[in-house]
């Protein structure tokens, strides 16, 4: 049943995030007038997905910025050990001249928020970033096993209730 499909991707499998790039395919099933409850069809179709989303292997993605940060040369290295810290990957460092530098890095979405209080405060309200989305990646495997257990609690508490 396409329905049950459709809400197992929305559901997310084991993380409670949307599933993208699947393909589902039916290739055996049958109608029967006394069996075939929508209920029944709808947990036999969530159970399916469940199985085969455990056996696929799933990973989760995260968007990936790319951040460019202007700040003065004295403040340089701070901000380069604070985009480090947002697991962020410095792509290349350039002088503006007049003493400023521009810092390009790239850094998941998750880890910037805030930033800009951040910046302010690593620079005395001297620098100035600008962000845009660049591309999707694998989250990495100890943080996807702390998004799957917090999932996993907040489903047994909603259970619970």
């Amino acid at each position: 049943n396409e329905k049950v499909m459709r809400e197992g991707t929305e559901q997310g499998g084991n993380t409670g995030y949307t599933c993208i790039g699947i393909c589902v395919l039916s290739v055996d099933g049958s109608y029967h007038e006394v069996d075939s409850a929508d209920q029944a069809i709808t947990l036999a179709g969530s159970l399916a997905f469940q199985s085969a989303a455990a056996q696929a292997n799933p990973v989760i993605l995260e968007p990936i910025l790319e951040v460019e940060v202007d700040v003065p040369e004295a403040y340089t290295g701070d901000v380069m050990g604070d985009l480090n810290g947002r697991r962020g990957r410095i792509q290349g460092i350039e002088s503006l001249g007049a003493g400023r530098q521009s810092i390009r890095a790239l850094v998941p979405m998750s880890e910037m928020t805030r930033y800009a209080l951040e910046l302010r405060s690593l620079t005395r309200g001297r620098g100035r970033f600008r962000t845009r989305f660049s591309h999707y990646e694998e989250v990495p495997f100890n943080i996807a096993q702390a998004l799957i257990e917090k999932h996993q609690k907040e489903k047994a508490a909603s259970a619970e209730h």
